[in-house]
């Protein structure tokens, strides 16, 4: 990977303190920049304790340990990102936030380095276009929790050069990471598959096709999932399942896709898993 030697982090949230820290335990100097400090405090105390936990377990000493927080810098500042050779966003799931700071990160950043984007459900192509540099543009979709998911879906759109996705797909194996190549449509591969799922679980509710006990454990064991719909649903943020299907659902005008009445009611209500203490299932916060 000599064309990648200084990564951009945009985000110090959950999904972007861990790209962060995978891109850092790489070998890799990272730059995270978030709007305010109090928000990087946040997301770097994250990272020390992922580390620590590693540290603990025997899976990292602590001399590798503080290396990686080494190449580890902090900014509220997108100027401290102009010198990196990829800049991965990872913030709020909003488009028009999104393609406003490409657009201003496009004019500092140098211009032959790759920008991707860690974004769920929103097409790539739409972003690029905030930018001037759209052949240089990838989708690179983490999962949560980063340090541990060994999968990252690498995104192309049909202006992608054959150059950035190489090297975006490369990158994303240097980080210890099981890549897989996809095209630029809404929900990629995972969500695509995984969010109609989901959302039948919850009618299958609604229609007394079963409790919500009994339809995880039957998955569970019937199919081998390591975790029921419902469970899973409290785990992502049923906030975070509507948003996505309501976007998939707007890109493919399918019915599969379209959230059930239960689920907009319990996020209108609050009720967004294991986030807010109460989804499907109760939780201690």
């Amino acid at each position: 990977m000599a064309s990648i030697k200084k990564v951009g982090v945009l985000g110090c949230g959950l999904m972007g303190s861990g790209i962060a820290q995978v891109a850092a335990q790489a070998g890799y100097e990272t730059v995270v920049r978030e709007v305010e400090q109090q928000f990087l405090d946040k997301g770097f105390k994250g990272i020390e304790k992922s580390l620590g936990r590693f540290v603990d377990k025997g899976t990292m000493s602590a001399a590798d340990r503080d290396a990686c927080v080494g190449r580890l810098k902090g900014t509220t500042s997108l100027d401290d990102l102009a010198d990196c050779d990829i800049v991965i966003e990872a913030i709020i799931e909003n488009a028009e936030l999104k393609k406003e700071t490409y657009a201003q990160l496009d004019k500092i950043v140098k211009p032959e380095a790759i920008f991707a984007s860690n974004t769920s459900s929103l097409t790539i192509t739409e972003l690029s276009m905030a930018t001037a540099r759209p052949k240089q543009f990838v989708g690179l979709h983490f999962f949560n929790p980063v340090p541990l998911m060994k999968l990252v879906e690498v995104v192309r759109t049909i202006l992608t050069s054959d150059e950035a996705f190489d090297s975006a797909f490369e990158f994303a194996k240097s980080l210890g990471k099981e890549p897989v190549a996809c095209r630029d449509n809404s929900g990629f591969i995972v969500n695509r598959l995984l969010v109609p799922y989901l959302i039948d679980a919850v009618r299958a509710y609604e229609e007394g096709v079963g409790s919500i006990e009994d339809i995880d454990k039957a998955m569970q064991l019937g199919c081998g999932y390591p975790m029921g719909p419902f469970t899973l649903l409290d785990f992502v943020g049923l906030d975070t399942t509507y948003y996505i299907a309501n976007i998939m659902f707007e890109e493919f005008r399918e019915p599969v896709y379209a959230p059930p009445p239960l689920l907009k009611r319990m996020v209108i209500a609050g009720r967004l898993g294991r986030k807010s203490g109460r989804g499907f299932y109760t939780y201690d916060v």
